[in-house]
């Protein structure tokens, strides 16, 4: 028996009745219906969004941005949510919200809080406060949509933050070019510190110079001070009881003023008589002659003497009284004379020490001041060795300091042309801008990278990415239907021809061409009726039947060895698989042990091989996975022909058993 005769067979007895005939389209149907409304429902769902109802609620009170200037970011988000009309937005009051929510009026709300804008501008102040959107979802609306909202809320969040970061930004890009400014401003002046800090340098020197000066001349200050000291203090010492001998000295002196006025007087008076004594003597000498001459004369007269002796004797008394009267009139004049000098010396001596009397006077007057002075002066000396030593070091350290002070200078000079340096460095590397480039700057900070597509592969759309998986799937059901009614091996033609090699390939044929027509069918509903692209046409086809008929033949085998519990397993190896393929999310988020499946199980490699051709990915790796889809087929295959060879030589009670399903 040929196998295209056992494949005629099969289909007549699927076709014997209308029934069967019902039947059979049913089960072919089935794969059709399952992959094509669910790819249809899902065909491009977020092109839809603007469907869902969804709130907003904008208590937003406003603030004062870092200019001064009255911002609302809670108007602009408002604004930008409703003109972006990505969800069918109600701005409503907070109880309208709590109502709409809670009776699935909407899916989700937005609630934007008083201080929304006073939180972002909180940046610049000394208290930051990061903002707050409050997000309200309601899970039995839809859990996508609480996904959906999720991803909006950071969509939102990315909107502010770029609003808010590029006024942060052009704020601080405008307080860069005023540090720019006064950065120029600031090299400029260092410039001249650099030029003060020379003149201070040179000038430091020379007060270090004269400081070192100043420094020896104090210390011959103090020396001298203390020279000074010591000489005041002994002159204390010795002109202590000079207060005691002046007023001794001016007594004195006040004694012999008075016995200089009581000669002087004494004098003067034997002046004035002598004076009046030589004045009369010339009478009296007269008087005192001629009573001599007259007495001689009687004399003379009664010792009865010629006239002769008498002139001689008259001569002789008269020279000789003549001569007598010249002595004493002389003797008289001569002392007049002494008189008069004495009583010249005597007034002078008199005025003299008078004087020597008023100034002893004085000088024990002032001798109690001028001992009091010196003492102060011996005081003072004392404080001014004091004072002069103190001086001494005083102008040492001086000098010590000037000279780390001349240091400190030289390192100022020093410091200061690296500080002209670096500032005129900072000038260069701050950049000058102007409004636009500050605005264009401003802009790019906030949004600092823009994402391009470059999709080595694309789907295109959320329903073609759920196609490969479906189809996968579709294909499997397909498979699993078909064999409720399609008998895996004929057992008739087991025991008539005992071929099990054809008899194995005519039972795989007969559903391998059925699901050769569902594919094609499948895919003239993705491609056309659904309008999904296909990159590559051919080669998709070709891998959807290979996935077809592979599955076909492992449920085959499950059928062949374990009958009706055969059935039930592919059931739950359609299950297994339908976590394991990565059809929804990566499988690398699966658990280790489905993770494990994902790379032993053939629908995976469906998946991915449809997805490849599909999408325009990799030629290799689609031909990857049609060998090991090729290698499932092949095992499955020669697993079946040998039950069929075992069955060829030996029955079992089970393989006359009737199927619990057909």
């Amino acid at each position: 028996m040929k196998i295209v005769t056992l494949i005629r067979s099969e289909l007549k007895r699927l076709t014997a009745t209308s029934l069967a005939r019902l039947a059979l389209v049913a089960l072919m149907v089935v794969p059709l219906l399952y992959g094509g409304m669910y790819l249809w429902a899902n065909q491009n769902p977020y092109a839809k969004l603007n469907a869902i109802p969804a709130a907003i609620v904008n208590t937003d009170t406003g603030a004062k941005d870092a200019n001064g200037d009255a911002v609302n970011y809670g108007d602009k988000v408002t604004k930008q949510l409703v003109d972006g009309k990505d969800f069918d937005w109600h701005v409503v009051s907070p109880a309208q919200a709590k109502a709409g929510i809670n009776d699935e009026t909407y899916n989700f709300v937005f609630t934007i809080p008083k201080g929304f804008s006073r939180d972002l501008t909180s940046t610049s102040s000394d208290d930051p406060q990061a903002a707050k959107i409050t997000l309200t979802t309601n899970d039995t609306t839809s859990y996508l949509s609480s996904t959906i909202a999720d991803q909006a809320g950071k969509t939102i969040r990315a909107t502010v933050t770029e609003e808010v970061s590029k006024q942060a930004a052009s704020t601080l890009l405008v307080g860069l070019d005023e540090v720019r400014t006064n950065l120029s401003s600031a090299a400029s002046s260092t410039g001249q510190l650099v030029s003060g800090s020379q003149q201070l340098e040179s000038g430091l020197a020379t007060a270090n110079s004269g400081a070192a000066t100043l420094a020896s001349g104090t210390a011959q200050l103090a020396s001298g001070a203390s020279n000074l000291n010591s000489g005041l203090q002994t002159l204390e010492s010795s002109t202590a009881s000079l207060p005691t001998q002046t007023k001794t000295l001016s007594n004195g002196a006040a004694s012999v003023a008075s016995g200089a006025a009581s000669l002087n007087t004494s004098v003067s008076s034997a002046a004035n008589a002598s004076a009046e004594a030589l004045s009369a003597l010339p009478a009296q000498q007269a008087t005192a002659a001629a009573q001599t001459s007259a007495a001689l004369a009687q004399v003379m007269d009664q010792a009865g003497l010629t006239d002769a002796q008498k002139s001689a004797i008259a001569a002789v008394v008269s020279q000789a009284g003549n001569q007598t009267a010249a002595s004493v009139t002389a003797a008289t004049q001569a002392t007049n004379n002494q008189l008069q000098q004495l009583k010249a010396a005597t007034s002078q001596l008199a005025t003299g020490s008078a004087q020597v009397s008023t100034g002893a006077g004085q000088v024990a007057t002032a001798a109690p001041k001028l001992t009091s002075g010196i003492a102060s002066a011996a005081t003072g000396a004392a404080s001014l060795s004091t004072g002069a030593a103190s001086a001494n070091s005083g102008a040492a350290s001086l000098a010590s300091g000037l000279s780390s002070l001349s240091s400190g200078a030289s390192q100022l000079t020093a410091g200061a042309t690296k500080l002209q340096s670096g500032l005129d460095d900072g000038v260069k590397q701050i950049p000058a801008t102007t409004a636009a480039t500050r605005d264009k700057q401003a802009a790019a900070i906030a949004n600092p990278v823009s994402i391009k597509d470059a999709s080595v592969a694309s789907a295109g759309s959320y329903g073609a990415g759920l196609a490969p998986f479906f189809i996968s799937l579709a294909a499997w059901i397909g498979m699993y239907a078909l064999f409720l009614i399609i008998k895996p091996i004929s057992k008739r033609a087991l025991t008539a021809v005992k071929a099990p090699g054809r008899i194995t390939l005519a039972g795989w044929l007969t559903p391998a061409v059925l699901g050769l027509v569902q594919m094609l069918a499948l895919f003239a509903i993705v491609k056309f009726a659904l309008g999904f692209d296909v990159v590559h046409p051919a080669p998709m086809i070709g891998l959807m039947v290979l996935a077809s008929v592979t599955f076909a033949a492992i449920i085959m085998t499950l059928n062949v060895y374990l009958g009706s519990v055969g059935q039930f397993l592919g059931l739950v190896l359609m299950l297994i698989q339908l976590v394991t393929a990565g059809g929804t999310f990566p499988w690398q988020t699966l658990p280790g042990p489905l993770a494990a499946l994902h790379h032993a199980l053939p629908m995976s490699y469906a998946v991915d091989g449809i997805r490849q051709v599909m999408y325009g990915g990799s030629t290799s790796a689609a031909w990857s996975d049609a060998g090991v889809l090729a290698c499932w087929l092949v095992g499955a295959l020669l697993l079946s022909a040998l039950a069929a060879r075992r069955m060829t030589k030996s029955r079992t009670m089970r393989d006359l058993r009737p199927s619990l399903i057909g």
